[in-house]
């Protein structure tokens, strides 16, 4: 199945019992309303899918996994109502992959920002290569990882979300990840990388569905409140992106 979505799209596949789905947009794989809504609807999807055993999830090309959100659909935030709707969207996917039944395998083969290190904070278990760098840019652009803040933490503990959070501009490398829990697995290439995923992905197939969706719960226990807090964090976001500070910041980022 494939959702075509301005330039962009989102597909799922079954192979061997595994889904796959990939998403895609021209612009370093960003992530604008009607992917992000399209790879919830896949997430779901999937998840209700008796046919799939594990969800894995990945981005098309080889440069950037993600570079978060569409800096053109900031620009064109109007008001704290479009805001909240705007960063809706990756409160959705985040409580997709949190509520699923199943393990959701992420394949990082490049460069994580913003939304995009809170989707590999999100999935059950991050297979990365080691040019993987990440960043939570939010702040630098006068935002904040208000959203993706409680899978980030959840992930990495406290102290490194804020060492994240607060060095906006810096990046940090997958081995620093890796060690910090947002990666389980940093390989040095990416057919290694994929060697890895295929041979979990497979072992997770024929693994257990009961054991592995009561896993899950016991993984994801004491989130429950999510669905409310992830929405109440994208009304902040909804809101400061229409700061004077914010719509400057995100002209200056559209230029370089």
């Amino acid at each position: 199945m494939q959702q075509h979505i301005a330039d962009g799209y989102v597909t799922t596949a079954l192979r061997n019992q595994v889904a796959i789905i990939e998403f895609h947009h021209p612009q370093s794989n960003s992530l604008p309303g009607k992917i992000l809504e399209a790879l919830a609807s896949a997430i779901h999807g999937a998840g209700n899918d008796v046919e799939a055993k594990v969800i894995l999830l990945r981005s098309y090309g080889e440069k950037a996994f993600c570079a978060g959100a569409s800096f053109d659909e900031l620009a064109a935030i109007r008001t704290e109502a479009e805001g909240h709707a705007f960063f809706s969207g990756f409160a959705h996917v985040i409580n997709a992959i949190r509520t699923c039944n199943k393990f959701v395998v992420a394949r990082i083969h490049g460069k994580c920002v913003g939304g995009g290190v809170g989707i590999a904070s999100a999935a059950d278990y991050a297979i990365a290569v080691n040019s993987a760098s990440v960043k939570l840019s939010e702040l630098a652009v006068g935002i904040g990882p208000f959203v993706v803040g409680p899978a980030v933490e959840r992930k990495v503990g406290s102290a490194a979300f804020s060492q994240l959070s607060i060095d906006a501009a810096s990046w940090r490398s997958a081995s620093w990840a890796h060690k910090k829990g947002l990666f389980a697995d940093v390989h040095e290439t990416e057919e290694a990388m994929d060697e890895a995923i295929d041979r979990l992905t497979t072992t997770l197939a024929h693994s257990n569905p009961e054991a592995m969706a009561a896993l899950k719960q016991v993984f994801w226990s004491g989130t429950e409140h999510w669905d409310e807090l992830l929405l109440e964090r994208a009304a902040i976001s909804g809101k400061l992106v229409l700061s004077d500070f914010t719509r400057q910041a995100i002209e200056k980022f559209k230029k370089k």
